[in-house]
């Protein structure tokens, strides 16, 4: 039995242990704010918190969680007021919005970890994620407003 906290709640897990992290929040807990992209580990749709620090679902199977806090988008505030969260809104940072729960997230984790990033930490920090719509200068420049708030 894999035991772990997802969005501050206490769960546990009595199937396969090398189960992606993804499909479990998605399909077992109906928490679908996180997305499927590639399942490759390449675009970063799939991006979650396990103990603070940003993970691609699709490739984390859920025993890597055993035992730590995993945050989804769902998670992160419920209200959606987390200065991330306020921040791309302030930015008009999502176009189709399929990348978003994974941005927002990234980018929680590199604040979490340099609350003030220079202009090349936060395009090193976010670059391992895609966004389709291209929309990475309005994510840097909601980065750098949140920064101001973390």
């Amino acid at each position: 039995m894999i035991k772990l906290n997802v969005n501050g709640e206490a769960r546990s897990f009595d199937g396969d242990p090398k189960m992606p992290l993804l499909w479990y929040v998605r399909d077992i807990l109906q928490l679908t704010g996180t997305k499927y992209g590639c399942g490759a580990a390449q675009c970063g749709c799939c991006t979650v918190l396990v103990g603070g620090e940003a993970v691609f679902g699709c490739q984390t199977p859920v025993s890597d969680a055993e035992g730590k806090d995993v945050t989804t988008i769902e998670g992160l505030d419920p209200d959606g007021n987390h200065p991330v969260q306020r921040a791309w809104r302030a930015h008009n940072v999502p176009q189709c919005g399929y990348c978003q729960s994974g941005n927002i997230l990234l980018a929680t984790s590199l604040l979490s970890n340099n609350p003030n990033p220079t202009d090349n930490e936060i395009k090193d920090g976010m670059s391992r994620n895609l966004c389709r719509c291209g929309t990475y200068q309005k994510m840097f420049a909601a980065v750098k407003t949140a920064a101001k708030e973390v």
